[in-house]
């Protein structure tokens, strides 16, 4: 607007002046809630895996090179380094022995005498040319007088289920699809090369399948089990199945891992897997379903504190002045808290129960006192960010704190968020499942490779001992064995 016509609407008089600075006003506040809008738009678009629940994977990691002339280490081995060797084969391992004897000195070529001195020692391993064994199993027909037909005998139970495949290469199979993140395509190529021999992805198919059988009773038996344990972490991933959205669940015991595909993420298949009398604490994040399952049936739940912590830091990213200092303040109190629980070793146990449990009445505290709040023209919340938090901690405070008197409980999920990551990747390798036997495939061998990592053991060895025990028809190995 120019002078002259400032003094036109002025000299116009109050009425024109009045309604001019209301309309002025009007469109004042109409942008200025556009700016604060597109303030918000632009926060939460800047979110990342340190201010939310997003997956570190889709961060933008990519760093400018920066020369740093002060740091002049090389690569490899650092002076000072004490390296790793492993150690040496047992000598009942060893299949072939090579003696190499000196017969004369390689300086004056005089005959040398052997001494009684240990060797000097190279050992090697080697894969045989052709590692596979065939087998031939052949049933000769004979003539029967009495009923005048031609009879064979039946080959063994155990070698009609095997087919053409038997059992080791069976586990191994199975063991790349799903340990190794291998393709059909993959295997087809790793044992037409280096094996020798070709076989179909049909087969590879029938191969994972048979797996998947021999694995029903160890996985049946955990899933029986879950509804009895004293503390269960739960997270759920999503993925793609012939276009349609399916969820893998897991459920994180201490003992042991077991994966659910479904195709909800609701409270449903919370109540599928611990039923509606689970008796224990549920680690989890804050996602609805863990709270509608919480609700509806009176579930202990510790709510994950690094999920928490992300979302406050959200809270210091918002252009808001005062939601940015409430959320600092808030952060304060829960670094406090963490540093408290770092420090409890030189603490006695009841005065790192003390202090946890100040902290706790702190953090609440802070949560809900002086929380910012601005409804615009219409009544609605501007500052919903702050407003939400408050309401979490009026609603579910108590559950963030479980911990404190629930010692086996973990404050955050990320056992949970661990146990899942190597289903992430292998999605990702293997573009997920596209049928209900892949879903219940992936189910059980996750679960076998999951609680394999868990316990130190060989989920290899796992897989073959069932593998062996499907065809034998002979009792299942059990993944609650610990010895």
């Amino acid at each position: 607007m120019l002078i002259e016509d400032a003094l036109e609407i002025y000299e116009a008089g109050p009425d024109i002046v009045v309604k001019t600075l209301c309309e002025f006003c009007d469109e004042i506040n109409n942008l200025n809630d556009k700016v604060r809008n597109l303030e918000e738009r632009t926060a939460r678009l800047s979110k990342n895996s340190s201010n939310s629940g997003k997956r570190p994977s889709s961060d933008n990691v990519t760093k400018p090179k920066t020369e740093n002339p002060g740091n002049k280490r090389k690569i490899g081995a650092q002076p000072g380094h004490k390296g790793n060797f492993r150690d040496l084969f047992a000598k009942d391992e060893i299949n072939v022995f090579e003696d190499y004897v000196l017969p004369n000195c390689p300086v004056c070529n005089c005959e040398t005498i052997p001494t009684d001195g240990p060797p000097r020692v190279i050992q090697q391993m080697e894969i045989p040319e052709n590692p596979i064994i065939k087998h031939e199993h052949r049933s000769y027909p004979v003539w029967c007088e009495n009923c005048r037909r031609i009879h064979y005998m039946p080959f063994p139970e155990n070698i009609a289920r095997e087919g053409l495949v038997k059992v080791r290469m069976t586990a191994l199979v199975a063991y790349m699809k799903n340990v190794c993140h291998a393709s059909f395509s993959t295997i087809r190529k790793f044992i037409r090369d280096v094996l020798g021999e070709n076989i179909s992805r049909g087969q590879l198919r029938k191969l994972v399948e048979k797996t998947s059988r021999s694995l029903e009773v160890p996985y049946t038996e955990l899933l029986g089990r879950l509804p009895l344990e004293k503390k269960v972490n739960v997270d759920e991933t999503g993925h793609k199945e012939n276009k349609e959205k399916f969820w893998t669940w897991v459920f994180r015991a201490e003992m042991y891992v077991l994966f659910k595909i479904d195709k909800s993420r609701g409270s449903k298949v919370l109540i599928d897997v611990l039923g509606k009398e689970f008796d224990g604490v549920l680690g989890c994040d804050y996602f609805s379903a863990y709270r509608k399952y919480m609700k509806d049936f009176d579930i202990i739940i510790q709510f994950c504190m690094a999920h928490l912590i992300r979302d406050i830091k959200f809270l210091t990213a918002l252009p808001d002045k005062e939601t940015k200092e409430y959320g600092q303040r808030l952060l304060n109190e829960v670094k406090d808290m963490f540093g408290i629980i770092h420090n409890h070793e030189n603490m006695s146990p009841e005065e790192f129960d003390r202090a946890l449990e100040k902290s706790r009445e702190k953090i609440i505290g802070v949560a809900l006192k002086d929380v910012p709040s601005q409804p615009d023209k219409n009544g609605k919340e501007t500052k919903r960010g702050a407003q939400n938090m408050a309401n979490r901690f009026r609603k579910h405070g108590k559950a963030y704190f479980e911990f404190i008197t629930t010692p086996q409980i973990d404050p955050t999920n990320n056992i949970a968020e661990q146990a899942i990551r190597f289903i992430v990747i292998d999605r990702h390798v293997t573009q997920g499942t596209r049928s209900i036997k892949g879903r219940e495939s992936c189910e059980r061998i996750w679960t076998v490779i999951g609680t394999c990592a868990l316990q130190g053991k060989s989920a290899f060895e796992f897989i073959l001992k069932s593998v062996q025990a499907y065809f034998n028809d002979t009792a299942a190995p059990s993944l609650l064995d610990t010895s």
